[in-house]
């Protein structure tokens, strides 16, 4: 066999492997609301992080929570606490969950479940007046969650 085939042969069975392991948003574990494990198996980045915060379509935590360390928002929130220092109060697995769905945490609470498709009350079907037939989609990805994430351990 040439180098060239054992090449070829070694990149096909990488491909075959599987990406990353993603935890679905029915099958997350929470423990007291905390989360301990990576829900996509890959590192959070914080820039990224930081841009799905301050988008509307995305997080847009900004919206609800103020951060100092984002002085640029032009219209920063103030009817839930105060994001600066997060990480000295709470660890890595306990903002995960927080962010998941905030509800198993803080019970009550108006912060909208970032990753959870199903058990709505309610969400409806687009305008019609009736409610959505089968799951919704998380607003939120595996992944933006660890983005998410990877920010908010910055901000001591």
């Amino acid at each position: 066999m040439t180098r060239h085939a054992l090449l070829a042969g070694a990149i096909a069975a990488l491909a075959a492997l599987p990406a990353a392991s993603e935890t679905a948003p029915k099958d997350v574990a929470f423990a007291e609301g905390a989360v301990a494990t990576s829900l996509s198996g890959v590192a959070g980045d914080p820039e990224s992080g930081a841009k799905i915060m301050t988008t509307n379509a995305k997080g847009n935590c900004v919206a609800c929570h103020l951060i100092e360390a984002m002085p640029n928002v032009q219209f920063p929130g103030n009817i839930a606490p105060p994001l600066d220092g997060v990480a000295s109060r709470y660890d890595e697995a306990q903002l995960r969950g927080i962010i998941a769905n905030a509800k198993m945490t803080f019970d009550g609470s108006f912060m909208p479940a970032f990753y959870k498709t199903e058990g709505f009350i309610r969400p409806g079907n687009a305008y019609t007046g009736k409610a959505p037939e089968g799951d919704l989609p998380p607003i939120l990805t595996a992944q933006e969650i660890e983005d998410v994430l990877a920010y908010l351990l910055t901000l001591k």
